[in-house]
């Protein structure tokens, strides 16, 4: 499985880290790295930060948030049921018929997301978060309201699977997955004598506002930052790839490539990739990237930026699936390319 540390990853995809509720998986984050790490530090945004080299000149951030889309609780019916609205993109349709989880202050609450019988009517086509409703099994409002409160978040109850040994499945691979990657780049990044600093950072709430990762470059003053995301793979019917272009699992990491990117991370991470024979892919992003990327970028006097992205089916839902080789290509691509560093490279891109 591209001697990557699955067990650790699937870790990372059985906690709950819905976007501002990050602490429980940032401290196994944390515990994870910290012995091959020069240092470890966390700021006031929740963000984890594993620091290596850092009395080096020239100092790269990478930024893969651990956070996921979820559920809020907004209101408790007289019969206690309970209704929610959206934390992030999180695909209202997908729920129909899940397990969910509540994480209340005292304990974590079990329930199931109600779907009216066919016999009765069915779901409508055009339904939204506003129609759901979560069933704990609770007697009336004062009962549920002894376990949850206005505010409680809520995630689905799913497990995560590997499928066939080279895809992993399951809910929030985005982007407990490029949490994952930053960790894995930073253990072997401590193995090789490096020229740069280098920042690995588990940023919190891009699901949602992307503050963890202005936090990290404003405190941080980088000299470039990659984001570590994953994008919309096109490779499962019904897709319009004339639309949306084709990005496939197993077909390699992706780069993007607009105005926002500097041009010559790019060009040194394709570099790379030829070097080390791993293929690439690319999508688009003319205005904004919609990842960490944009925050980064505007923090300070401004960061170069690239967004290193993995191919994810499924975005938003209880079973996302990504590929286990993808990851490992990723992971090799961004720690040769740290590692070659010198220090001295110009990301200006009107310098020679």
């Amino acid at each position: 499985m591209e001697n990557l540390d699955i067990k650790f990853l699937l870790e990372l995809l059985k906690t709950p880290s819905p976007s501002s509720l990050e602490m429980k998986i940032q401290h196994k984050w944390m515990d994870y790295v910290k012995n091959d790490v020069d240092e470890i530090r966390t700021d006031n945004a929740g963000n984890a930060i594993a620091v290596l080299n850092e009395q080096a000149n020239f100092h790269i951030l990478l930024a893969g948030h651990c956070d996921e889309v979820a559920f809020m609780v907004k209101r408790i019916d007289e019969n206690g049921y309970v209704y929610v609205e959206k934390l992030g993109g999180i695909n209202p349709k997908a729920a129909i018929g899940m397990k969910v989880e509540i994480i209340g202050e005292v304990e974590t609450i079990k329930g199931v997301f109600g779907v009216n019988a066919q016999h009765h009517g069915g779901i409508k086509g055009d339904f939204d978060e506003g129609d759901l409703f979560i069933d704990c099994g609770f007697q009336s409002k004062q009962q549920a309201e002894e376990y949850i409160t206005i505010g409680d978040l809520a995630v689905y109850q799913r497990e995560p699977d590997v499928l066939m040994d080279h895809h992993i499945t399951g809910r929030g691979l985005d982007n407990r997955t490029g949490a994952f990657i930053v960790a894995e780049v930073m253990k072997r990044l401590a193995k090789r004598k490096l020229n740069v600093g280098v920042y690995g950072v588990s940023t919190v709430n891009e699901e949602t506002n992307m503050g963890g990762a202005y936090f990290a470059a404003a405190g941080l003053k980088p000299d470039a930052a990659i984001a570590i995301d994953v994008t919309f793979a096109t490779d499962y019917p019904t897709v319009d790839k004339s639309k949306h272009g084709d990005i496939r699992l197993g077909g390699g990491p992706v780069l993007a490539k607009g105005a926002p990117i500097n041009r010559k991370i790019n060009k040194m991470l394709e570099k790379t990739a030829k070097d080390l024979n791993i293929q690439l892919q690319y999508e688009l992003t003319p205005r904004h990237t919609g990842t960490d990327a944009d925050k980064m970028r505007l923090t300070g006097e401004g960061v170069p930026i690239a967004l290193v992205s993995l191919p994810l089916r499924y975005m938003h839902s209880p079973v996302e699936t990504a590929s286990i080789r993808d990851m490992g290509q990723e992971i090799e691509i961004l720690t040769e390319w740290i590692a070659s560093l010198t220090g001295n490279e110009s990301l200006n891109p009107l310098a020679e």
